[in-house]
This record gives C-alpha cells, sequence and structure tokens, in this order.
C-alpha cells in the first residue's frame, strides 16, 4: 500500500490548534478510462498547507494527503488515447480543477478544488502515487530537475495570473513592484517580469533578501518596515518614469495607502495573499488617482499551460530555498517551521525517493 503524510486530529479551536504530520497509506489507485496513476518523485509546500495544519482553510480534513505541489512519472494509464499518451512520461500536476478557461474565475459550479488536506479534493501529492485526469497534466520543463519542476506549479500559476493577467502591465521597460520578496509566488512573479522586461522592485522586512532579489535581476529595493518606504522606493524609480504601473501584493495591510503614492494615475494593485493582515484601508486617494485594487488567486487550466510554455521559452528556474528527503515527519515538520518564521527564500520541497528521478 503506498504511503502518504496527511495531518492527525487533535483538540482545538480554528487558528488556535496546530494539527501534527501522520503518516497513512492510501489504497491503490486504479484509473478509470482517462485518468492517469502518478508515481511522484517531488512534492512542494505552499502557505495553504501552514493554514491547513492551523485550521484556517476552508474544508480542512483528516486522512487526505497534504500538498498541491508535485511532479512524477506515468506509470499507469486509463484506456482512452488522450490517457495513454501521457505514459511514462514525466509530469507537473495541475494544483487544482473545476477552472477551464474563464478570466473571471472557476466555471464549475463547486469552485476551484485545490488538491491537498481538503474535503473538496482527494488527491494531494505528499504521497508515493495520485491518481489525476490526464487532462491535468503538462510534460514537465526538461530543464528542471525534479525538485525545481515540484516548485513551479501553485506558486507558478498564481504569480502567472497576479502580475500578467490582473495587472495588465507586465511590459518591457514598466515599472512593476512586488512585496514580500522571498516567499514562492513572489519570486515566481519577480522571475517572470525580469523576463518580460519589467523594472522590477521590491520590498521585505530583510535586507538579506532584498540584496538576493537583487542577484536575481530586481533593480531595487526597500525594508517595509522603515518609516517612509514608499519615499525612499520612489527615489530608485528611473528617471524617465518615476511611478510605479502595478503592485503584485501578497502582504495586505497598508499597501492600498503607500502602493497609492507611488501608482500611477489608474495604476492596478494586483492582490493575490494577505499575510500580513487581513484587511485593507481603500482611501479616497485611490479612488480620485482612478487605483484599481484586484483580487487573485490561482488560476484556470489555460493560464497554468501558458504558464508552464513561458517557463519552458525563457528557460526559468524557480528558487527553492531547501529540500529534504522522503516522507518522513520530522524533516518534513522542519520545513513547516521554517514557512512560519518567514525564513524561507524560495520554495521547501520534499524529494520522494522513486527509480530514475533526477537530483537537483
Amino acid at each position: 500500500m503506498p504511503s502518504a503524510i496527511a495531518i492527525k486530529q487533535v483538540p482545538g479551536k480554528p487558528g488556535q490548534v496546530y494539527y501534527p504530520l501522520e503518516k497513512i497509506t492510501i489504497e491503490s489507485p486504479r484509473p478509470s478510462e482517462n485518468q492517469v496513476i502518478i508515481s511522484l518523485t517531488a512534492a512542494a509546500l505552499n502557505h495553504r498547507d501552514l493554514f491547513i495544519r492551523q485550521h484556517l482553510y476552508p474544508g480542512t480534513t483528516f486522512g487526505v494527503p497534504l500538498l498541491a505541489d508535485g511532479v512524477g512519472i506515468v506509470t499507469s494509464t486509463g484506456s482512452s488515447p488522450s490517457a495513454k499518451k501521457w505514459l511514462s512520461k514525466r509530469v507537473i500536476l495541475n494544483p487544482g480543477t473545476g477552472w477551464k478557461d474563464s478570466p473571471e474565475g472557476p466555471e464549475n459550479p463547486t469552485g476551484y478544488r485545490i488538491m491537498g488536506g481538503t474535503k473538496m479534493n482527494r488527491a494531494g501529492t505528499l504521497a508515493e502515487v495520485v491518481c489525476l485526469d490526464a487532462g491535468e497534466l503538462e510534460e514537465a520543463p526538461e530543464h528542471l530537475s525534479d525538485v525545481e519542476a515540484a516548485a513551479l506549479p501553485l506558486t507558478g500559476l498564481t504569480a502567472w495570473r497576479a502580475l500578467f493577467v490582473k495587472t495588465g502591465n507586465a511590459r518591457p521597460g514598466f515599472n512593476i513592484l512586488i512585496t514580500g520578496i522571498g516567499g514562492g509566488v513572489a519570486l515566481m512573479a519577480l522571475s517572470f517580469a525580469v523576463a518580460q522586461g519589467c523594472n522590477v522592485f521590491v520590498t521585505s522586512g530583510n535586507e538579506e533578501k532584498i540584496q538576493k532579489a537583487k542577484q536575481l535581476g530586481a533593480k531595487g529595493g526597500v525594508n517595509y518596515k522603515e518609516e517612509g518606504w514608499e519615499k525612499k522606493l520612489q527615489a530608485l524609480l528611473p528617471k524617465e518614469r518615476k511611478w510605479v504601473d502595478a503592485i503584485v501584493d501578497g502582504a495586505g495591510g497598508d499597501v492600498v495607502a503607500k502602493g497609492s503614492k507611488l501608482l500611477k494615475a489608474g495604476g492596478v494593485i494586483s492582490v493575490y495573499g494577505m499575510t500580513i493582515s487581513p484587511n485593507m484601508d481603500f482611501l479616497m486617494s485611490a479612488v480620485l488617482r482612478n487605483i484599481e485594487v484586484r483580487g487573485s488567486t490561482m488560476g484556470s487550466r489555460k493560464e497554468f499551460s501558458d504558464m508552464v510554455e513561458f517557463v519552458k521559452k525563457k528557460n526559468l528556474k524557480p528558487v527553492v530555498s531547501r529540500v529534504v528527503q522522503g516522507l518522513d515527519i520530522e524533516a518534513i515538520d522542519e520545513l513547516f517551521d521554517e514557512m512560519r518564521k518567514a525564513a524561507q527564500f524560495g520554495k521547501l520541497v520534499v524529494e520522494i525517493p522513486q527509480s530514475g528521478s533526477s537530483k537537483l
């Protein structure tokens, strides 16, 4: 029987509890006509996994493998031609289902169902195997190792939609501000924007992370904990373009109050998360300058395909912070601890040893 890692139920209120990890066995899946079985070689953490352990995520449940990011080898398939074509291929997995190609949001009336740890989707990637519909796969980019490929799906998709679809301003020579650099989505947005020819600026509460972002192509950055950081950032902008065209934000808090002073009239703030504060003030000063705040979360199957193709074309690689080996609860707990402390710079990955898997 295949093994997986899930959360174990213990008493506690949402936000106060921290569910322990446990190793479980799952049934060996049998593919239906259009399904495939993937032998997973690596999986990666996202902030939603931390929220699940704190029971702060909708549909949190037990006995379902954690994590939504994964890469692996297709080892068996259903009988349909669309499934059979994937046999023996190395694939990355679309992290959710129910959203085909609508720019507005999921078409499925039950909504978007992300893998890992919830009642809405019983599949998860922190496991030895997973069974998925053949339509949810993309061939893993050849230039990426298993570890790098596992780091791509959810953060890459979220960054793609937030930057390209929602801002409409990811153009060569345009100024893009990415807040909270160091997390997976922010770093993927940085990678995409630099590859697109944008002038990218970042914020962080950690000077070392700002310097690392500059090594990855950012033009500059400021510490958001410092008073008047928005003025310091404005001083970094090119003389010929003393404004920010768009902000890609995962923090919330005062991004509208401070960001609207930097943005051009009609500029866009694309918000994919609120790690600092779940509330934002929308000020009259932003209204008078026609600033738009747009929520952005995950993305469609089409956007996932577009994102993977861009990664292949530009030869991009996700930033990996740390890797642990195997379904080892103690080692995986260490990754979660890093995320709780916001100590990582890039993705936290679990390599699941399989014959034929590549190494970073």
